[in-house]
């Protein structure tokens, strides 16, 4: 089990630190042509959705590799699974249900290394 929160962690975090850089480095009109919903942020909302999932993702990793403050690490999971919550209620009020799946995987997954390493699994 231990392994497969790795591999989710590492998954995860390497995701959103991803995400997260595009969006707080690229313009708001190149990432509308991906993601339609940026239009209803501002720059600003934009750039602090994007630190803060690089920060989480970041999170997912290095407490837990590093072994300074592991407790990060399902606190980063469980901020992760936050923003795909609210990730759910934007596209729904935009219809995007098309994007539905994905936000519930993804939270799934953060749900599941929050679990793993506040409960049974914890450093």
């Amino acid at each position: 089990m231990n392994v497969a929160l790795w591999i989710v962690a590492i998954v995860l975090g390497l995701a959103f630190t991803a995400a997260g850089v595009a969006k707080s480095t690229q313009s708001k009109e190149k990432l509308n042509e991906k993601m339609p919903w940026v239009e209803d942020v501002s720059p600003n909302t934009l750039r602090l959705i994007g630190i803060t999932e690089f920060l989480g993702g970041l999170g997912l990793i290095l407490p837990a590799w590093t072994g300074i403050a592991p407790v990060l690490t399902p606190i980063a999971a469980s901020g992760i699974a936050l923003i795909m919550a609210l990730a759910v209620v934007v596209h729904v009020r935009r219809r995007e249900y098309v994007a539905l799946p994905i936000n519930a995987v993804m939270f799934a997954l953060a749900v599941f290394v929050a679990w793993g390493r506040f409960g049974p699994y914890a450093y």
